[in-house]
């Protein structure tokens, strides 16, 4: 996934405000969840939340105003109610590693008790992501070379 950096998510020194990694974990998580099928919305609907009880970064070089950042996330555990992911940005022109992290999410219903997880869920949850539109696009493109 890809976050271009402006203006609002720096500091006033144009260096990506250290707290905004948070945010960008949590989309490149949603959108893990959605290349595998599954929407937080209806996740939400059939009674299951995340919350993130452990969040963990390392900053390895500033992000800056006008790069463009890739993230890259990995599930790299699950327990019986809870998912751990780890996540790499890289700025995309130099791939220089800005910030890795980690966090940790645990299942919850609607009251907020722990909920087991679907072992079906965390199956496909290890599964490689489902092809994109925009995937499909780029692997004809390339075939048509």
């Amino acid at each position: 996934m890809e976050i271009k950096i402006y203006y609002e998510d720096t500091d006033c020194g144009g260096v990506v405000y250290y707290a905004n990694y948070l945010k960008y974990f949590e989309r490149a998580r949603t959108q893990y969840l959605e290349e595998r099928g599954f929407s937080v919305a209806a996740l939400l609907k059939e009674g299951t939340q995340f919350m993130v009880v452990h969040a963990e970064l390392d900053y390895r070089s500033p992000g800056r105003y006008g790069d463009t950042l890739v993230i890259e996330t990995t599930l790299t555990k699950t327990g019986k109610a809870s998912l751990t992911f780890a996540h790499v940005i890289r700025e995309r022109a130099g791939r220089r590693v800005v910030v890795e992290g980690s966090a940790k999410l645990v299942s919850v219903n609607m009251d907020g008790r722990v909920k087991r997880l679907d072992p079906a869920f965390v199956e496909a949850l290890q599964r490689p992501p489902r092809r994109t539109d925009k995937g499909r696009r780029a692997a004809r493109k390339g075939h048509d070379a």
